[in-house]
């Protein structure tokens, strides 16, 4: 409820001079519901006004990099990062684009989630990825962290 209410004082007081800086809207309720109110707060700040207000949008779901093909004024970004080993080397270099998968396993690793945890959260990971897999769809929604900017 408090990142409900914060965001909701955000769209209620934001000005085209505004520089907004979300993240992770939606987290804290279903994937659906959340994907929902996360595009619907983007489109908000993206058409409430002729120009502004400069936002940074982190989020972890992948669905909202399609707003880079109907907002002219929309980039995609994120944090590059090496895998080698089991391992994950954050470069803190901001590249231009969605990334190619989640980390977020390699973060609860990084986190001191237990070992035994992190291990029984790759298995149910790979579970679900086989089922994601045979599922028939037109386009596949991997997990990812993108960064929506808005000019």
């Amino acid at each position: 409820m408090v990142e409900m209410a914060e965001t909701a004082n955000i769209l209620n007081n934001a000005t085209e001079r505004s520089l907004i800086l979300l993240d992770e809207i939606g987290r804290g309720t279903s994937t659906c519901d959340g994907i929902a109110i996360a595009k619907a707060v983007a489109e908000a700040l993206l058409t409430a006004f002729k120009r502004g207000p400069r936002t940074l949008f982190a989020t972890h779901f992948f669905e909202l990099t399609d707003l880079e093909k109907s907002f002219e004024t929309v980039r995609n970004a994120h944090v590059s990062a090496l895998e080698a080993n089991g391992s994950i080397l954050f470069l803190h270099k901001i590249t231009r684009g969605a990334c190619a998968k989640s980390y977020g396993i390699h973060v609860a690793r990084l986190a001191g989630i237990p070992p035994a945890v992190v291990s029984r959260a790759e298995e149910i990971l790979s579970t679900l990825e086989r089922k994601d897999r045979k599922k028939p769809r037109e386009q596949k929604s991997v997990p990812e962290e993108p960064l929506l900017l808005f000019d």
